[in-house]
């Protein structure tokens, strides 16, 4: 999609600090943390978010859930534990209109997820 920020990241218009990449998913660094290890993997096919997940094959979708698991286990906290969030919607604050989730870990995290 023409206009929107991760489409530009993946296409390298924007700088990243990229984690992981293969043909379904790219993966960077987070530019606000909220933990010591914060990457985002992406969907390298433009979708709005989980809600709109038929527009995307089970190939696709797993393949994020995949890079999440891979991306945690070159960063070390696959070991101790690391935790996956997708924010869907306004409500959930998802700030950017594609299909993306948070890796986060390398310390204790809170019980609380708000």
């Amino acid at each position: 999609m023409k206009d929107c920020l991760f489409c530009k990241i993946i296409a390298g218009e924007i700088p990243s600090k990229k984690v992981y990449e293969d043909e379904d998913t790219y993966a960077f660094y987070d530019i606000n943390p909220q933990a010591p290890v914060h990457v985002l993997v992406v969907s390298k096919k433009h979708t709005p978010d989980v809600a709109h997940n038929g527009e995307m094959n089970d190939h696709e979708l797993a393949a994020c859930l995949r890079t999440c698991a891979k991306v945690a286990d070159q960063l070390g906290v696959a070991k101790d534990g690391f935790r996956i969030v997708n924010n869907c919607g306004d409500n959930a604050c998802q700030s950017v209109k594609h299909l993306h989730f948070h890796v986060l870990g390398g310390e204790k995290l809170s019980e609380r997820m708000a």
